[in-house]
């Protein structure tokens, strides 16, 4: 059984980086053909899908965050960290760490969003990262 634990700041002020790391268990992040997501969602909102690692390392970013967002891993703690920079009260959301295939999400104008959970076999339980001076 393949767990996921996201972890970091619950607080982050404004023009700071948000941090955040997603611990695995029960499976190894360079599983082929894996690819683990970090996903948020707003209050009132769907679920968006800022970017992904993949079982061979190559990271995957929204267009809409591409700029402000940084994806890595450590394979030897098999955790994989999210970066967002320039936080503003709008990055106020609950954050997912997940895990599919690379098919679960799509990509318009304004953003890449889940396309359907079904399509994520584990997911964190989330974590509340709220923005505020």
């Amino acid at each position: 059984q393949v767990q996921l634990q996201e972890s970091g700041p619950g607080l982050v002020k404004p023009s700071q980086t948000l941090s955040l790391t997603c611990t695995v268990s029960g499976g190894s992040i360079t599983t082929n053909y894996y690819y683990w997501s970090w996903i948020r969602q707003a209050p009132g909102k769907g679920l968006e899908w800022m970017g992904a690692i993949a079982y061979s390392g190559s990271t995957y970013y929204s267009p809409s965050l591409k700029s402000r967002t940084s994806i890595s891993r450590d394979t030897s703690k098999n955790q994989f960290t999210l970066q967002l920079s320039s936080v503003t009260p709008e990055d106020t959301a609950v954050y997912y760490c997940a895990r599919d295939d690379h098919s679960g999400h799509y990509c318009s104008g304004s953003g890449c969003y889940v396309s359907a959970l079904r399509l994520y076999d584990y997911w964190g339980q989330g974590t509340q990262v709220t923005v505020s001076s």
